[in-house]
């Protein structure tokens, strides 16, 4: 039976049923496919972007609190969000661009 997304220390109900939106439905699979690919996957089913939720993410995934999260890991995170998020949406980008972008081949890393 699949653990609860709710399992893993950080994410709540709503940032559970956001995850389950975009087609992470159990803590395993977050688990396997991380922070980084889950927001993507939160972005393409049209939730804004959120910087907060970004980091939620990583920290717990770790199991680390939330307010974990400082000083240069925090600038650093904050970096990969600004570029998940641009390439999210940005329009000049090929879909075969995204993923490869996504699995760290593509020129838009």
């Amino acid at each position: 039976m699949p653990t609860p997304l709710t399992e893993i220390r950080n994410i709540g109900p709503a940032m559970a049923e956001m995850l389950q939106r975009a087609g992470i439905d159990s803590a395993e699979t977050l688990r396997e496919i991380g922070a980084d690919a889950a927001y993507r996957a939160v972005l393409r089913m049209g939730s804004r972007p959120h910087f907060i939720a970004f980091y939620v993410l990583h920290m717990g995934l770790q199991g680390r609190p939330w307010n974990d999260c400082q000083g240069e890991e925090k600038a650093a995170l904050r970096r990969r969000f600004d570029q998940i998020k641009a390439q999210a949406f940005d329009p000049h980008l090929s879909e075969l661009e995204k993923t490869l972008n996504e699995i760290g081949v593509g020129s838009h890393r």
